[in-house]
């Protein structure tokens, strides 16, 4: 992203001014994941700010760190650290040599906590969860001081080792600091710093029984790493109080300034860890990377671009204020990416076969296709027409309307490409169902107007049936039928959409996409935007592809 003037937004002007006035010689920003789940395009959002602003002052030296916050052993997997890497180099950015964890620094916050407790500003509470839960009051009553809170430093030095040597159970002791019980942010009502685990880390082994609690540790890493702007989401901004105290009381070598952007929240969609782990563990998803979810993952895997993403970031800006952005902006970003760069190519999800009654037996021509009508430098590509060949089902009317201008009795289509071809006569099974049609080609009208006497209003795709390849197609769609799932009174599970997913078994492809590689883009031709699947398709072998998005919202008018 460049740094231009309709890109401005306050984090950016804060930043601007903080170089202009010399405060700052240079810009530090991070991304600071908890490597605890998957991420999601709300983090995306966070990833372009942090990484994007970077990148506009690099000329200045600028650098944005990934660094993993991995202060809970518990809940944290390298998977999920190897996962995250990869979705933040696929949005298209490099932390170079800045990887950091929070791990790495587990001596210098018990250093910390250590001097926390010699200046009488920390203690180790023995009360169990529940009293001090019952102590601490509430937004209109003051808490409670602990019965442990004027214990001496030296006593609470002993009881903090006793911690880190594991003399006590889990959750058996917290270090607390001693802010203040009555102050109306309840973020400073004398909050834990520390708690007793005794389990191992993925990073340092067996060698911690007690670990950091976040809001503790983040501004110590921010602080240890030099960072000068510390940018997260809006509900973060209560605990800015804290941040600041635990900066301003431990021997810190800068400090750093914490600003909140609003988070993306977007229509049909759930954000929150919790419920995204919910619907891959009940089996509602296939997993994480489901290309209903909108983890990052799941969205790569359905097809969507980096750059769709970027711009769609861009577009919904950095705001103070909470408000919900409708996806199909994000879809709107992703049409406009993919129309410009994915190729064309025929694909029959439902196919009714033709014959050519004219044609001659064996014989194969080749029309020629345009890759990309919006991309002068595609060129174009050859594609085999035999005397029989698919077309999809609700592109031929027994007994068609007057405003229906495909094929039917007394009608005459063109073929995508190739010729104009006129309705015989068609067949039916026992049931009535349509299961041939035939008709005649009209010879020179390739490229060419119809010959007088022949209406031909619309051109359909279709795949030869000799060279087809068969495939499955995955027909995605949004996952919850209402706007705001977490506000659905039956709750978020309650208005699933039982249609997010059709499953096309015999659909035919025209004979290039057998090369398709997984993971590539294509447009097929009056359906939508199809990907061949990441995980299943292969090159040469299992054909299976999925619906990245449509040619338009079907959902405007719903």
């Amino acid at each position: 992203m460049s740094n231009s003037e309709d890109k401005k937004d306050f984090i950016r002007e804060i930043i601007a001014e903080d170089l202009a006035s010399g405060k700052h010689d240079t810009t530090i920003t991070r991304f600071p994941p908890e490597p605890n789940g998957y991420l999601h395009i709300g983090h995306a959002k966070a990833i372009c700010i942090n990484f994007g602003i970077a990148q506009e002052n690099v000329g200045s030296g600028a650098r944005c760190h990934l660094r993993f916050d991995d202060t809970n052993p518990i809940k944290e997997d390298t998977e999920y650290v190897e996962s995250i890497k990869k979705d933040v180099a696929w949005l298209g950015f490099d932390w170079g040599e800045n990887l950091y964890f929070a791990s790495d620094y587990f001596d210098y916050f018990y250093e910390c906590a250590v001097h926390l407790i010699e200046a009488g500003k920390a203690y180790v509470d023995l009360q169990s969860v529940e009293e001090m839960r019952a102590a601490r009051g509430n937004v209109n009553t003051p808490g409670t001081d602990s019965p442990y809170r004027d214990t001496s430093p030296e006593e609470n030095l002993v009881l903090f080792e006793k911690m880190r040597d594991g003399g006590f159970e889990a959750g058996g002791a917290v270090l607390r600091a001693k802010i203040d019980m009555a102050s109306r942010n309840m973020n400073l009502r004398d909050p834990a710093i520390y708690r007793v685990l005794n389990v191992g880390h993925h990073n340092t082994g067996d060698k911690w029984k007690i670990y950091p609690m976040y809001d503790f540790a983040h501004p110590l890493e921010d602080a240890k790493e030099k960072i000068t702007h510390s940018l997260c989401s809006l509900e973060f901004e209560d605990h800015r109080p804290l941040y600041d105290w635990v900066v301003e009381n431990c021997p810190t070598p800068a400090t750093p300034r914490q600003i909140e952007f609003s988070r993306l929240n977007l229509t049909y969609t759930v954000m929150s860890k919790r419920k995204l782990l919910q619907l891959v563990e009940e089996g509602i998803v296939s997993g994480w990377d489901d290309p209903r979810l909108p983890t990052l993952s799941g969205m790569r895997r359905r097809g969507y671009t980096p750059e769709s993403i970027r711009s769609f970031i861009q577009k919904v800006g950095v705001t103070k204020f909470n408000a919900t952005t409708d996806v199909a902006l994000l879809e709107f970003e992703l049409r406009a990416h993919l129309n410009k760069v994915a190729q064309r190519r025929m694909a029959v999800l439902d196919p009714l076969k033709v014959v050519i009654d004219n044609w001659d037996g064996d014989t194969v021509e080749e029309m020629e296709c345009q890759n990309n009508p919006e991309d002068a430098d595609a060129g174009t590509r050859k594609v085999p027409l035999g005397k029989e060949f698919y077309i999809e089902r609700d592109d031929f009317m027994e007994d068609p309307p007057k405003k229906y201008f495909r094929l039917g009795p007394g009608r005459a289509v063109r073929l995508r490409g190739g010729y104009i071809v006129q309705y015989v006569s068609h067949e039916t099974d026992s049931e009535g169902n349509v299961t041939e049609v035939h008709v005649e080609f009209i010879p020179g009208t390739i490229g060419q107007s119809p010959p007088e006497g022949v209406k031909c209003k619309a051109a359909i795709h279709w795949v030869s049936a000799a060279h087809a390849v068969d495939a499955e197609v995955r027909l995605y769609d949004r996952l919850f039928t209402e706007e705001s799932p977490d506000a659905y009174e039956g709750g978020f599970m309650g208005c699933l959409n039982e249609e997010s997913l059709e499953v096309k078994g015999n659909a035919k492809l025209e004979p290039s996409l057998s090369e398709a590689a997984p993971g590539t883009v294509y447009q097929f031709e009056r359906v939508g935007y199809f990907c061949a699947d990441s995980e299943e398709h292969s090159a040469g072998g299992n054909s299976v592809f999925n619906r990245t998005v449509g040619l338009r919202d079907s959902w405007a008018k719903k």
